[in-house]
């Protein structure tokens, strides 16, 4: 007997911000229903970080009802969208060098961020 699953997955690749940051946000939408983890985002703090969020999480919601051939509108909510799993990798990192006294140069890393977000159906 199979049981059938209905998730799908968003990316983001390649995000110029650190993966520890972004984590911060993560751990605030992780495991909550997709209408509340948009409103937190919309009233959080990091809103630079939090705006790369929310344009992944409508992808989501698009990639969802592309995928199923139904939208989450109001009228049509029996069933909770929740983040089932959220990733936050370390992408690639810009190594730069900044010049201090004495001729030398300490290394500055520019690190970048690639985020996998899992959306799942629960009734």
């Amino acid at each position: 007997m199979k049981q059938e699953t209905n998730v799908v997955s968003a990316s983001l690749n390649g995000v110029r911000t650190s993966p520890r940051k972004m984590r911060l946000v993560a751990n605030l939408i992780r495991n909550k229903e997709i209408q509340r983890a948009l409103d937190i985002l919309t009233y959080s703090h990091k809103k630079r970080i939090s705006l790369f969020f929310k344009k992944l999480l409508l992808s989501l919601l698009s990639n969802w009802e592309k995928k199923y051939d139904e939208s989450y509108s109001n009228a049509n909510r029996e069933y909770l969208l929740y983040i089932k799993e959220i990733r936050v990798n370390q992408g690639k990192t810009l190594k730069r060098l900044r010049p201090v006294p004495q001729g030398r140069g300490h290394r500055i890393r520019k690190r970048s961020s690639n985020v996998l977000v899992f959306l799942e159906k629960r009734k």
